[in-house]
């Protein structure tokens, strides 16, 4: 028997902005440029991001 996999948890951008010490446009930005994750489409005007994006994110920014 397969086991259930946890559902990934999605952050909406207020959410991922607490986490990041950056303004919006710098993090939409940084997305532009490939330094941070692209979002998840849910809908026709609605993203998010994976929270497992977000905290490796946050763990590679706080190595450097």
């Amino acid at each position: 028997m397969a086991q259930d996999a946890q559902p990934e948890t999605l952050l909406k951008l207020p959410k991922v902005l607490q986490r990041l010490p950056v303004s919006k446009s710098a993090f939409y930005e940084g997305i532009r440029d490939g330094k941070y994750p692209k979002p998840v489409k849910l809908g026709p005007r609605a993203v998010a991001w994976k929270e497992s994006d977000i905290s490796a994110l946050i763990a590679s920014l706080s190595k450097a």
